[in-house]
């Protein structure tokens, strides 16, 4: 009887200690996401979808662009990339933001129905 409580005692032993390490070893590669927002220049649906697309870089987990606002909304890794990076890579697809102005050759590209300017 004694020998059956101690191997009880035991395998309840191990297994709280394999759950607390599974656990302690899991919140360790949690990575903390930070959320910026961003003014970017635009004027429809299909603004939206290119801006969207050019705006999810690596380390960018979401992004949405309010056409009422024009306000762009990004989630992001802080560890590799921010939202000076995600503005340049907007501009490139032609879309002016708060920091950096899309060349002529990227704005002159939009279709007509996306030009702001």
């Amino acid at each position: 009887m004694k020998t059956v409580k101690i191997i009880i005692v035991a395998l309840l032993a191990i297994t709280l200690g394999s759950n607390s390490y599974a656990q302690s070893n899991s919140a360790s590669k949690v990575t903390a996401t930070k959320t910026e927002t961003l003014k970017v220049s635009g004027n429809c649906d299909m603004c939206k979808a290119r801006i969207e697309k050019a705006a999810k870089i690596d380390g960018v987990s979401k992004a949405e662009w309010d056409k009422k606002s024009k306000v762009l909304s990004v989630t992001f890794d802080p560890a590799k990339t921010n939202i000076d990076q995600v503005g340049k890579k907007v501009a490139a697809a032609g879309h002016d933001t708060e920091k950096v102005k899309a060349d002529d050759k990227a704005y002159s590209s939009l279709p007509s129905c996306c030009k702001y300017r």
